[in-house]
């Protein structure tokens, strides 16, 4: 059975935004090779994007500190809004906030957590070899989950990064056009993109 997603409201996250791609990361860049460098057809704005970690501002946000506070963490490397799929195939709206030990998803209106997931639980992550914004994030003890991010390259550069700096392994960043993933407990799916003249499509299959 096939499925597209289904949105909880205006915002959808696009496929293709439009821009010039590049394959990879050259030497001219001045930049570190990524994870996904020479297999990853990227937008150039994408490639030039600034990088600053925090675009929450949640420092000063005291209800976000309180969360990290009481799980003992502060140190935030990476923190903005994403979309995240549900079983169901629906998107909602989440805060994705990385530290240097954990990633928090947190309700965006209530700023109640609604998950915290270990870096050591993390297997790998799972994106496509095209343009979009979405990727997966493979938790073998847990279900994974299934988001998009207007900054991907970042998001996952640095988990990457931390992983590796944490522990004596590099985090595995599998490049496929499909990829199945654990979208709950008791249910996998199937992701499948292709790159059309209207844009990215991409496609959901129960298995």
């Amino acid at each position: 059975m096939e499925m597209g997603p289904k949105f909880d409201d205006e915002s959808s996250p696009r496929g293709d935004d439009g821009g010039d791609e590049d394959h990879g990361l050259r030497e001219e860049d001045g930049g570190t090779p990524e994870p996904f460098a020479g297999g990853k057809v990227r937008r150039k704005a994408s490639r030039y994007r600034e990088h600053r970690g925090d675009y929450l501002h949640v420092s000063s946000r005291p209800g976000l500190m309180r969360i990290l506070e009481k799980q003992g963490d502060t140190s935030i490397l990476f923190a903005d809004k994403v979309l995240k799929f549900t079983g169901s195939g629906k998107m909602k709206r989440r805060i994705f906030i990385l530290t240097d030990f954990a990633i928090y998803l947190i309700d965006p209106e209530t700023e109640a957590m609604t998950r915290r997931i270990g870096l050591a639980a993390v297997e790998k992550m799972c994106l496509s070899k095209l343009s979009d914004n979405f990727f997966a994030i493979i938790i073998p003890t847990e279900y994974d989950l299934f988001m998009a991010s207007t900054r991907k390259t970042e998001l996952v550069q640095v988990m990457v990064d931390v992983t590796k700096s944490a522990s004596d392994y590099e985090l595995e960043v599998l490049l496929s056009n499909r990829f199945e993933y654990n979208a709950s407990a008791s249910l996998v799916k199937e992701v499948s993109f292709e790159e059309t003249e209207g844009g990215i499509k991409t496609r959901f299959k129960w298995k």
